[in-house]
């Protein structure tokens, strides 16, 4: 695997402060957010001096029941090419459901959402992974995912769905030890049990990030600082094998330059303690740079036998995953044969990922075996995402409807999904409150209309009295 070393996911809010960091190998960029020919100038200069800069798709939903869509897959690689990546990486996970598969409403999440980890699930898994492969330029890393919920049924443990994966297709794997901790919390999982399983010669890089816990329930934010559990298992993992890179995700609530530095040091001190670990019997980790969370902080739980680097490295060392790993590795390095899903699998997955996403977004009842709380937190979580998003993208709906603006969105979202991306979304939104009349304020509501005008039509609306005129010279 080619050496990365040390990264952060590249942002435009911290872009100058990244430029500015001593240290930073490499940066990872969300796919969808950067355009080829028009790359962002400071990730240009970070490319001109040598920093390897790495594509993550989120949008693909290899975990998905239908085959993945070729424009999405021709936009991925572009992107791999535009920028000279090594690799590119995306998630096992399904972000779309419905549709002719399963003749029900097409439906979007505008969120990463848990594949379950059965016998179906993995073949079809396995056939979408072998299409995006040969699709792209470069390999293909995919990124466990952290999860609210879990599925009925259940066939298979996380480490073992990955290893089979790896050994049937020859993808990489992008480990977020974050997401590791995260299902700790919520699916009762042990990160030690799922690092023992996987097929670490199969390692493209590491996610690290921070969290929240809220009654019981860790929240993956992206938006808090890394806690000590999590670095407990980024050592536990070091003591395996050297991670061929380790990058901080940050997506918000961005903390001045010198607090991200200290969790990048912070990350440096852990990946250490783990190969300390690995080359001797030196159990002990150093003590944790300054600003680190420590153990007592806001970081919830701390893992079940992972309160020290040594405890996860034992655990995490255990022989169980040799044979696995040996196995997988020699299926990708002979080249994975061609994976098809056998009949019927599509289908099968498709109904019950449409019945889960149509509870989680359209407030239809919650299938057989769920448990009904948990995925009631997955449907607010994902309410929550949505208007943040869309304020984002459309800044201007807070403005037109001030404090109204959350509590009328959430509203909506109950039991309207997302037909499209999130523009689609916000002019959909803005759509059904004009419908309604709202809101009630009469100037509002014009500013609302003349806004949803100028942007539902193919092309903006011609302003002033001599665009007008012009219009009706044209009409005449």
């Amino acid at each position: 695997m080619r050496r990365l070393g040390t990264g952060i996911g590249w942002r435009p809010e911290i872009a100058d402060a990244v430029e500015r960091m001593p240290g930073i190998d490499w940066v990872e960029v969300v796919a969808e957010n950067v355009c080829p020919g028009h790359l962002p100038e400071p990730l240009l200069r970070l490319r001109e001096r040598g920093v390897t800069v790495i594509p993550h798709g989120v949008s693909l939903g290899l975990g998905g029941a239908e085959r993945p869509d070729q424009d999405r897959l021709a936009a991925l690689a572009e992107r791999a090419e535009a920028l000279g990546a090594p690799l590119v990486t995306e998630h096992i996970a399904f972000v779309r459901a419905g549709g002719a598969l399963t003749a029900s409403p097409r439906l979007e999440a505008g969120h990463l959402l848990p594949v379950p980890r059965t016998r179906d699930a993995l073949d079809v898994l396995c056939e979408n992974v072998r299409i995006a492969q040969e699709a792209l330029p470069v390999p293909l890393a995919l990124e466990n995912i952290a999860a609210l919920f879990s599925w009925p049924g259940e066939e298979l443990t996380e480490g073992q769905f990955l290893a089979e994966l790896v050994e049937r297709t020859g993808v990489r794997l992008l480990i977020d030890v974050a997401n590791l901790h995260t299902n700790h919390v919520n699916r009762g999982e042990d990160p030690a049990e799922a690092l023992a399983a996987l097929p670490l010669d199969a390692l493209a890089y590491v996610h690290v990030a921070g969290g929240f816990e809220r009654d019981g329930v860790w929240h993956d934010s992206h938006a808090h600082p890394v806690p000590r559990p999590v670095l407990d298992i980024l050592a536990g993992l070091a003591a395996r094998v050297t991670p061929p890179g380790v990058l901080l995700e940050r997506d918000d609530d961005f903390p001045a330059p010198a607090e991200l530095e200290r969790e990048l040091e912070a990350i440096r001190g852990a990946v250490a303690a783990g190969r300390a670990a690995l080359a001797g019997p030196s159990p002990t980790a150093p003590p944790a740079p300054a600003g680190a969370p420590t153990p007592s902080s806001s970081a919830g739980p701390s893992p079940a036998g992972l309160t020290t680097t040594s405890a996860v490295g034992a655990a995490a060392a255990a022989g169980t995953a040799a044979g696995t790993a040996t196995e997988a590795t020699a299926g990708a390095e002979a080249g994975a044969v061609a994976v098809l899903a056998p009949a019927g699998a599509r289908q099968r997955l498709g109904v019950g990922q449409a019945a889960v996403l149509s509870a989680l977004v359209a407030g239809t009842p919650v299938p057989e075996g769920f448990d009904r709380v948990r995925l009631g937190v997955q449907a607010r979580a994902l309410a929550a995402k949505r208007a943040g998003v869309v304020a984002k993208v459309a800044p201007e709906l807070p403005v037109i409807l001030g404090e109204g603006y959350r509590e009328a969105f959430l509203a909506y979202a109950r039991v309207r999904p997302m037909t499209g991306g999130y523009r689609r979304d916000a002019l959909d939104f803005a759509g059904h409150l004009l419908k309604v009349g709202r809101p009630a304020d009469a100037r509002a509501r014009r500013e609302l209309r003349r806004w949803w005008l100028d942007r539902a039509g193919p092309a903006p609306r011609p302003r002033g009295l001599a665009a007008r005129a012009r219009v009706l010279l044209r009409r005449g």
